[in-house]
């Protein structure tokens, strides 16, 4: 699992059969912005927790969905670390 901050969302119009009703966020990871499933309706700055491999496709809701990072809570308080 990993911590990660909602950027915004990420609408995209084409997908493949089974993500039609999925909704996708940009998150931060560290320095990186990836995409993520949203699994529980994040708001941008929502600080969230997220899973990856076989656990993201399992939390997306198949084990045959092509997730590699899916959202699977909200962070009620977080307060990260200041950069040194």
């Amino acid at each position: 699992m990993k911590i990660c901050q909602i950027v915004k969302p990420l609408v995209a119009t084409n997908r493949i059969p089974g993500m039609e009703h999925k909704h996708l966020q940009v998150v931060q990871d560290g320095s990186v912005q990836v995409v993520a499933v949203d699994a529980v309706g994040c708001i941008p700055g929502d600080w969230v927790i997220c899973v990856g491999s076989s656990a993201a496709r399992e939390a997306a809701g198949s084990p045959k969905y092509p997730s590699d990072l899916t959202i699977v809570g909200i962070i009620d308080h977080w307060e990260p670390e200041a950069s040194a």
